[in-house]
């Protein structure tokens, strides 16, 4: 026997003759704690992603909470392990959508470079989140069916991202980029047309989002009159000839 080995046998504490062994620690049928909270989370958007479709589906009024729990498989019930009531999902529904635009319009003035090019950007986040199912309810349903008390942050939320608009405007006319024009009256323009996707822009359809919001944007900053350099003058001959009146006119 080595030396590590006889101070090994020496230290260890000898069983007392005909003691039990320790008995084994058993395994714990509960998911810790931090996985609890990340199923009951995502278990939360669960609800909040089925009935932000159903708002958009039926309206707001229209759509139970029965409704939503059939369209998740569970029972009535168990949405309250989630939510208190039809308002508060309304609330959060709305919320997502604002926040998302928020952040995206965040990301691209934190990217920098000049200010059409931030524009385009924010006019890109704005239209491809009024596709998704929590900015189509943003546009939908609207903060008119949140109760009162939380109407004003949403609001806030929705002023927040106009005075965005508004500054980018206003930059993109002081470099140049832009035509001269009232950024406030300008800003209402392109908010207006592209929250109106999510009136309108079904899923599965004929373009996808992506196609939708590079149409919308090229006729914002681009508009639907056809611009030559040099106006030509109607040549006379190339307008259709009169037709003689007959006997019968």
């Amino acid at each position: 026997m080595t030396k590590t080995t006889t101070i090994a046998a020496t230290n260890a504490t000898p069983r007392r003759k005909g003691a039990a062994p320790a008995p084994a620690v058993a395994a714990s049928p509960w998911a810790p704690v931090s996985h609890r909270e990340r199923q009951r989370e995502a278990k939360r958007n669960a609800v909040l992603q089925a009935a932000a479709q159903l708002f958009n589906e039926r309206g707001f009024h229209a759509t139970s909470l029965d409704d939503i729990a059939a369209r998740l498989n569970v029972t009535k019930p168990t949405l309250y392990y989630y939510v208190k009531n039809k308002d508060e999902i309304l609330l959060q529904c709305v919320s997502q959508g604002l926040t998302m635009m928020l952040e995206g319009i965040d990301a691209s003035r934190a990217a920098g470079g000049k200010a059409i090019d931030q524009l385009i950007t924010c006019m890109q986040v704005y239209a491809r989140i009024v596709t998704q199912d929590f900015g189509m309810c943003l546009i939908r349903v609207g903060d008119e069916q949140v109760p009162p008390e939380s109407r004003k942050e949403l609001r806030r939320l929705k002023s927040a991202i106009d005075q965005e608009f508004r500054r980018l405007v206003a930059e993109g006319v002081s470099e140049g980029s832009l035509a001269p024009c009232d950024p406030k009256m300008t800003a209402f323009v392109i908010a207006g047309a592209l929250s109106w996707i999510g009136r309108w822009y079904k899923p599965g359809g004929q373009y996808t989002p992506e196609q939708v919001a590079a149409q919308c944007i090229d006729t914002l900053l681009g508009g639907v009159l056809r611009r030559v350099d040099v106006p030509q003058p109607v040549a006379v001959s190339a307008a259709a000839p009169r037709r003689k009146r007959s006997a019968g006119d």
